[in-house]
């Protein structure tokens, strides 16, 4: 004896294969807030950028294991913050005397040729 197999209250299903569509609908609509754009490091020049610092922290009187964190911490705020925040932690280095001031405007002067606005 053969048994019928019977579906009650079946309709197609409108999810689809990829989850809800109808949730979509309910979603509530987010929207962007627009920040000013800053002026940050360019990813794409950080080599080129970092054999310049070099050059300019090897003639400095630093410390060479203090030049090396230095370097990695201007270029962490200047490529995630911004440049001006960057310029600012140079500064403290020039006013606790482990930067001169001509070693302060030359890196400055990088920030200012490696970045750009996002």
């Amino acid at each position: 004896m053969k048994k019928n197999k019977v579906v009650v209250n079946h309709a197609p299903s409108s999810t689809g294969q990829f989850g809800d569509k109808g949730a979509k609908k309910n979603k509530q609509q987010r929207t962007k807030e627009s920040t000013k754009r800053q002026a940050m490091l360019n990813t794409h020049r950080i080599s080129p950028f970092k054999y310049d610092m070099n050059e300019i922290l090897e003639a400095s009187s630093m410390d060479p294991s203090k030049a090396s964190s230095f370097l990695a911490s201007v270029i962490a705020k200047a490529s995630r913050v911004s440049t001006k925040d960057a310029k600012e932690f140079v500064r403290t280095f020039l006013d606790s005397g482990d930067l001169t001031k001509d070693e302060h405007d030359r890196i400055c002067k990088l920030l200012d040729r490696y970045s750009r606005f996002r």
